[in-house]
């Protein structure tokens, strides 16, 4: 189930909680300053909070107040420059295209700040209306501050009274996403899916995980205080707990489907999973509406009948592997210890638990994300090498290739609406700018459409209003999850208010359709003016990946050894590890989105990708493995595999960072050795490096490997063991590769 797509979910999220408080705020900001003036000065009043409510963004209330401060600022200060300079004409697209450089330095700081450089563009924009003098401007910039401290306050005053909800909606989207991410696990148990499309799909969505995770991780986190706080945060922990459970199952549905096609034990399975998935999604239904959530699944009957059929496979006459059935048997084990941590997920919602005894409070500060915002990030990013300031470049180029458009246009057009469009469009990376292209034209044509047939049938002012209301919340409840809905929303927005404004006017669907064609056709072209291709930051994301999986591997190694008191550090280097991995996929999604000629590695970064996952996978199990049988395993051996197998593990990461960089080599003349031959080098490293894993690999211990038929707690630790060294060394032999194809010049 997609938890904003779905009617159940999406009226309690704080999607719909946030589009409904704008639009409360910013019109009735509106109406508020309309009894004591007139309609054009508390409109400039409601764009100002508009403007502020663009960073009205689910956080800690500090980090709230800190980015609506920000946003009010720098907004106002846009308005009153543009203002002052209206009557200037030869001053005015200086000034402009200066704004427009700055606000694309700022996101250098994430995208966090994608909103305030939108609403500094989108204000400079709509200033462009107005012909102020000295005093006049003034007086608008004051009114446009006005309009944004007000929405300030009533915001930090709303999000301080419903604090506890948010932490709540946070929660539930988290456990959402968790449940789509089993959906995408049971897929693998039926034989009618491409597994290479399922396993494609299923990292893919790690990175919406990742991103829910630390979006619950900032707020549940933090202020732990009252009993609720608690609940919250017991909740949350029994999350991850159930998040590591199932990640320790993504390693046999290979082995799985081909020993096991055209059985039934493969649809019990996949049938089981699917239960697993819904039991989660009712805990999330119960956290969304602060109740106390009871497990109604009833497994007796999936257990039952996957169990006979692993009676019946183990006395079949077909001769199925042994290292098959012990696959099977520890896969039915890991889903069947899923279902109790799901259990105790539901017992967390009901009961006051002492969350906190496990984790101190300089602990969970630990895993929050922490606001910082410093002048040096700009200065050190003003550099052609830098992404930010090619983007700033960028941007500013296409603004001022409007203001051209805009003065040649043959109609009084609404110039600001093309620049608009340009800076919703142009986005840092080209496949956002291309898929906000597509969003931005469909949706302002149907938008247009949309308020045309309101406007031919409703003309009573109130239900107007009420329409108003309706297509501002639903634009910014959009916004992050169908932006194409955004747009419609917002146009007939725009629309209906000049409806209001101006009732005569008839032009303005026609003009607005020419106008957001201009605006994207100049976003179009210029999204290949000093272009970031994704290709060109892969290494370094890939490095951090290698980086962050070294950590991770020495971090479990300590944990397992005992090193270690506690599984702290443990905790922070899975999560960095998984946080590098997720942004890596993310960058590799957008490459796939830019023209062929500029996609490098694709073959080669996926399954980097796949093994870096599966490595992840490996550790949780045998994490899991030695939490659950310890005491069925004797303690020197367990020891001795474990750190023979992380051992090799860190060498075969290490042997893969020296690859990457041997294979990024830049090509020189005149100096150092010849691309050839560093070519050849580093393919004959890989057969002896191949080799040397399969001997390591193959040397493992095998001392329990052929006993009974029903796999020991050594057999299980040995088969885990084997995999994770296995996979790091597939690891090692991808960034040889990877690092040669981002050398290639662009074609």
């Amino acid at each position: 189930m997609q938890y904003a797509h779905d009617v159940r979910s999406f009226v309690f999220s704080h999607y719909a909680y946030r589009g409904v408080r704008t639009a409360a705020g910013v019109i009735g900001l509106a109406m508020l300053a309309m009894n004591f003036t007139d309609m054009r000065t508390a409109m400039v009043v409601s764009i100002g909070a508009l403007c502020t409510a663009q960073m009205d963004l689910p956080s800690p209330l500090r980090h709230k107040f800190n980015e609506m401060l920000a946003s009010t600022l720098l907004c106002t200060a846009v308005t009153l420059v543009v203002s002052l300079a209206s009557g200037i004409p030869w001053l005015l697209p200086i000034l402009l295209v200066a704004i427009s450089f700055f606000s694309g330095m700022l996101t250098v700081y994430g995208n966090k700040t994608m909103p305030l450089q939108f609403s500094m563009l989108f204000i400079m924009a709509l200033t462009l209306m107005g012909d102020f003098a000295f005093r006049n401007a003034l007086t608008h910039a004051l009114l446009f501050a006005a309009g944004g401290f007000l929405y300030m306050a009533y915001a930090l005053a709303v999000s301080w009274l419903l604090r506890r909800r948010t932490k709540e909606q946070i929660l539930a989207e988290c456990l959402f996403e968790q449940a789509q991410y089993l959906e995408i696990k049971a897929g693998f148990y039926d034989m009618s899916v491409d597994f290479d499309a399922q396993f494609n799909q299923l990292v893919r969505q790690q990175i919406v995980l990742a991103e829910r995770q630390q979006m619950a991780r900032d707020l549940v986190l933090r202020d732990v205080r009252t009993a609720e706080d608690r609940r919250l945060l017991q909740i949350h922990l029994r999350m991850l707990d159930v998040y590591e459970y199932i990640l320790s199952t993504n390693t046999d549905y290979q082995t799985l489907r081909k020993e096991f096609a055209g059985t039934d034990i493969l649809d019990f399975l996949g049938r089981m999973v699917h239960r697993l998935q819904e039991d989660m999604e009712d805990v999330a239904y119960a956290v969304t509406r602060n109740r106390a959530s009871y497990a109604t699944t009833d497994y007796a009957a999936d257990i039952r009948a996957i169990e006979t059929e692993l009676s019946e496979l183990g006395h079949s006459p077909h001769g199925i592997s042994q290292t098959a059935m012990t696959a099977l048997s520890d896969t039915f084990e890991m889903i069947r210890g899923a279902v109790v941590l799901i259990g105790q997920l539901h017992a967390a919602t009901r009961a006051e638990a002492d969350a906190g005894a496990g984790m101190s409070i300089g602990e969970m500060t630990a895993f929050v994300t922490r606001q910082k915002y410093e002048w040096r990030s700009i200065v050190q990013n003003l550099t052609w090498r830098s992404p930010v300031f090619r983007f700033a470049v960028r941007i500013a180029l296409a603004v001022a290739a409007g203001l051209v458009v805009i003065d040649r246009l043959p109609y009084a057009a609404h110039g600001y609406w093309i620049l608009v469009t340009i800076v919703v469009i142009l986005k840092p990376t080209f496949s956002m700018t291309k898929q906000r292209w597509v969003d931005r034209v469909i949706g302002t044509v149907v938008g247009c459409i949309v308020a045309v047939l309101i406007l031919r049938f409703i003309h009573d002012p109130r239900v107007l209003l009420v329409l108003l209301f309706i297509s501002m919340a639903a634009g910014v409840a959009f916004v992050t999850i169908k932006y194409r809905y955004t747009v419609m929303a917002t146009c007939i927005q725009i629309l209906l208010q000049f409806n209001l404004l101006m009732p005569d006017s008839k032009a303005l669907v026609s003009e607005r359709i020419i106008d957001t064609l201009a605006g994207a056709l100049i976003a179009s072209i210029f999204s290949f003016v000093l272009p970031n291709w994704e290709y060109r930051n892969l290494p370094r994301l890939v490095e951090n990946v290698l980086d962050t999986n070294r950590r991770y591997i020495r971090a479990t190694r300590d944990l397992l050894l005992g090193v270690s008191p506690s599984d702290f550090l443990y905790r922070i280097h899975r999560k960095q590890f998984m946080d590098s991995l997720s942004a890596l996929i993310s960058a590799f999604g957008r490459m796939l989105d830019e023209p062929k000629g500029r996609q490098r590695a694709v073959d080669n970064l996926n399954r980097f990708i796949v093994q870096n996952y599966l490595v992840a996978a490996h550790v949780a199990a045998v994490r899991i493995l030695l939490l659950q049988r310890i005491h069925q395993l004797d303690p020197v051996t367990a020891r001795q595999g474990v750190e023979t197998a992380t051992n090799a593990a860190y060498d075969s990461l290490c042997l893969a960072s020296e690859r990457l960089r041997e294979g990024n080599v830049p090509e020189q003349t005149g100096v150092g050795v010849q691309i050839e031959q560093v070519e050849q080098r580093i393919d004959t490293r890989e057969h002896v490096a191949d080799s040397a894993d399969r001997a390591a690999i193959l040397g493992l211990p095998d001392a329990v490997a052929d006993e009974a038929a029903h796999p020991d707690a050594a057999h299980l630790l040995d088969r885990r063991l084997r995999a994770l060294r296995a996979d790091a060394a597939k690891i090692a032999l991808r960034t040889g590769g990877i690092g040669r194809a981002m050398r290639k010049r662009d074609e």
